[in-house]
């Protein structure tokens, strides 16, 4: 492993984050401030507790998770789409790495943005609500997990991309409606039976479970089925990015 060119990639994308840290640091906080006046306060002060938890608990691990899946795509997709887009992803290619640390230096950048995000509105939601997250290391897995995995599919994403309106297409027609149907804002168990049968087909809801389950102990699917769904999908992830520099799809072209 060729540690110097993996902290090179790294530092380069972490720079470009620090340089815009101060809007990194406010859009979070200030979209789940709305969030929680319009869903935990408009909304949760007419709702019952759900599963025993007071709605406006109820919907941080949703609001986590909407939030690093989005900043995960977008913040690899656009690293590795920006060199490809100018051209400079030649000398990369070019250069005595391999694909490995590549993928290592990108998608950990985008993985420790994202990670910043997700801790930032978590902080933000202790100002709302009263918080007692019942398994913090399983907690802290399942957000890095989720990092590492959507950044992975950042990175696929920012290789398929032919121009910068395809970066946001998966991002907003196919993620977010599916963090939004995948029980984000809701428990599974309040849909009517067909349609919590349906609803298990939406691969985020075992994300969206699991790491609900970090957080009170409860859960729609089983624990171990969602680390097994996350842990299947990063695998597929890496082995079609290997596909992906083992053929130069996409990018020798």
């Amino acid at each position: 492993m060729n540690f110097q060119a993996v902290s090179a990639i790294y530092k380069f994308e972490m720079a470009r984050f620090f340089r815009t840290l101060k809007q990194s640091f406010l859009s979070p906080v200030l979209s789940t401030s709305l969030y929680f006046v319009v869903f935990g306060t408009a909304i949760g002060s007419r709702m019952e507790a759900v599963d025993g938890v007071e709605y406006g608990a109820f919907i941080v691990p949703g609001l986590i998770m909407l939030s690093v899946m989005t900043q995960s795509i977008t913040n690899a997709s656009f690293g590795i789409y920006f060199p490809k887009f100018i051209g400079t992803i030649y000398e990369l290619l070019s250069a005595p790495v391999n694909f490995l640390e590549i993928v290592v230096g990108y998608v950990g950048a985008a993985a420790t943005k994202s990670l910043f995000i997700g801790l930032v509105i978590l902080g933000t939601a202790y100002l709302f609500v009263d918080l007692n997250i019942h398994h913090p290391i399983a907690m802290m897995c399942f957000l890095v997990l989720t990092c590492l995995s959507f950044s992975l599919l950042g990175f696929i994403i920012g290789i398929w991309a032919g121009n910068f309106e395809q970066l946001n297409l998966v991002p907003m027609l196919v993620v977010t409606p599916l963090v939004f149907l995948g029980g984000s804002f809701y428990s599974i168990s309040m849909l009517p039976p067909i349609w919590q049968t349906v609803t298990l087909f939406n691969p985020v809801v075992y994300l969206i479970s699991g790491f609900r389950w970090a957080f009170f102990g409860q859960a729609d699917v089983s624990i171990g089925v969602s680390l097994g769904a996350i842990s299947l999908f990063t695998l597929a992830c890496m082995a079609f990015i290997w596909w992906i520099f083992k053929t130069g799809w996409r990018i020798r072209s």
